[in-house]
């Protein structure tokens, strides 16, 4: 062992002598050896090291993202619709009329209708 140790850059620790980056500890070893210059660094050294992942929020696709719409207001009046971000089941466009009806027990969810904006075919879906 060379007597210095690694240099520390956010949770990731690298060689003093030739700058590689180091292995995570395998349990029950006390050195963590150098792929490159075979420098020994002490398991210790990760000890006090927080590691923190981040991800960006497109990274991981999931059914709760692709179900966020925008919403614009389209009419002025009583009888406003909304056009949201919706795939037609008939022409495939993404762009619909909605308006949100109580068609069931008030203890039940909204009925929400939608127009394709394209095609005109319309659809319900239970909230």
């Amino acid at each position: 062992m060379s007597g210095k140790l690694a240099h520390k850059i956010g949770s990731l620790l690298f060689c003093p002598d030739c700058g590689t980056l180091l292995s995570f500890p395998e349990d029950g070893k006390p050195d963590i050896p150098c792929e490159q210059c075979g420098h020994l660094e002490p398991a210790s050294s990760y000890e006090t090291i927080e590691i923190v992942t981040r991800s960006h929020p497109d990274a991981f696709p999931s059914a709760l993202h692709q179900k966020r719409k925008t919403q614009t207001k389209e009419h002025a009046g009583e009888d406003a619709l909304l056009k949201v971000t919706e795939k037609c089941p008939v022409c495939g466009h993404m762009e619909a009329f909605s308006k949100e009806l109580q068609l069931r027990s008030a203890d039940e969810g909204s009925t929400i209708l939608y127009t394709c904006v394209k095609c005109k075919h319309g659809w319900r879906t239970n909230n």
